[in-house]
């Protein structure tokens, strides 16, 4: 299976568009809360690649809080790799996942992650920690739950030797039936 027929789709591109409030405003929202994703169109996109068409995937600007104009257009393919903290937490989008693998990350390691995605933001995002940390690492706690225990495998992840191949390798012991390509 080359890469002409896998596609890669992030969940963050859909975090909701928050361009009509203040940066004030923004600097206060929760970005670890499955509400600040808007999953609805994320599952719509599935079902309409599900059925052989393109879509627009919005392309979020994480210094600004907002999307952007232009959109990335994603093609129908046979396999669609959709990745994100929060994916698993959503119903909807487990529904149309066929093989789920969640990689138990600890805590300190996700923030940092989290953190380094949103460095054109590093102001706003250190006022948000400041404020918020407590808060929400306890919520993204809470919706991360649901990963272990809806996931085909569960792994957990060393920030010294977790990467792709680690990950494909432990999928195909897992499951020799499929065939599974190291992007």
């Amino acid at each position: 299976m080359g890469r002409d027929r896998i596609e890669w789709i992030s969940h963050d591109s859909y975090y909701r568009n928050f361009d009509a409030l203040t940066p004030e405003e923004r600097a206060k929202i929760n970005f670890d809360h499955p509400d600040s994703l808007e999953s609805e169109l994320l599952t719509r996109h599935l079902d309409v690649l599900a059925k052989g068409s393109s879509v627009e995937v919005p392309v979020y600007d994480f210094a600004t809080h907002s999307r952007k104009v232009e959109t990335q257009r994603v093609e129908p393919r046979k396999v669609i790799i959709v990745e994100g903290i929060l994916v698993l937490a959503e119903p909807e989008l487990r529904k149309r996942i066929d093989i789920k693998l969640f990689v138990d990350t600890p805590a300190d390691i996700r923030f940092l992650f989290h953190a380094g995605k949103i460095e054109a933001a590093a102001a706003a995002f250190r006022a948000h920690v400041d404020e918020h940390a407590a808060d929400a690492l306890a919520e993204l706690e809470a919706e991360l739950e649901h990963g272990p225990r809806t996931a085909l495998l569960c792994l957990e992840a060393d920030p010294a030797t977790c990467h792709r191949r680690v990950l494909t390798d432990a999928l195909q012991a897992r499951r020799p039936d499929l065939r599974v390509v190291d992007l």
